[in-house]
């Protein structure tokens, strides 16, 4: 598939590809096939993958693919085109290419959309060291051991930073500081996190990056 690089942030090693199907595809300087600068407007050809670009070329001509779509006033470097993710789709992103990445930006809807899936697995998993512990201890016994807590307790820790990163997305695409996250871990943290999840993004693009494609809100 053809498209143009839209962003490449070279200290956390993670940018992003419009393809010509309107969707957006994130890649690190791993899935490049061969050595080529990584600058904004470039075009390129790559393999799509679950919205991962893979083996990334340089394309030969790509003037057509330049003046394909362009961006409306207001809506800079935004794919209007560009079809959502789903929740889960959003959640796995968060834990897996993005759990490091705090330089981007993050829309509402990714925002809580990790936020719902994170309760619901732990849920999940909690319940099920219920379960684990009476079937250890014995169901008429009740529970003598915590052991079948451990999963829960390791998704938690391995969610952590991800957590982290999504929230400084969430303020840069407001357009604010994501040291603000603190707050978060201070007594205002529960005021301070749903205001922060509310926040309306910045039209066009800011500092931190172009809008996120496929988002409405």
């Amino acid at each position: 598939m053809r498209g143009v690089i839209i962003h490449y942030d070279q200290d956390q090693d993670y940018g992003y590809v419009n393809g010509v199907d309107g969707k957006r595809y994130i890649f690190s300087r791993g899935d490049l096939a061969q050595d080529m600068a990584l600058t904004r407007g470039a075009p390129v050809e790559f393999v799509p993958d679950d919205g991962t670009a893979h083996g990334i070329v340089a394309a030969r001509s790509g003037k057509q693919l330049l003046n394909r779509n362009p961006p409306q006033r207001g809506l800079a470097a935004e794919t209007p085109s560009a079809k959502s993710m789903g929740l889960w789709a959003y959640f796995l992103r968060a834990l897996g290419d993005d759990y490091r990445n705090f330089a981007g930006r993050a829309r509402r809807k990714e925002f809580w959309a990790f936020h719902l899936w994170l309760l619901v697995v732990f849920a999940a998993l909690f319940g099920f060291g219920i379960l684990l512990n009476l079937a250890i201890s014995g169901f008429d016994d009740g529970p003598r051991t915590s052991i079948g807590y451990i999963p829960a307790l390791l998704f938690m820790l391995v969610a952590i930073l991800p957590s982290i990163a999504i929230v400084v997305r969430r303020l840069h695409d407001a357009g604010l500081t994501g040291w603000l996250v603190l707050l978060c871990y201070t007594p205002l943290g529960a005021v301070a996190f749903p205001i922060f999840g509310l926040l309306p993004s910045q039209f066009g693009e800011n500092r931190w990056g172009p809008v996120p494609a496929g988002v409405r809100f």
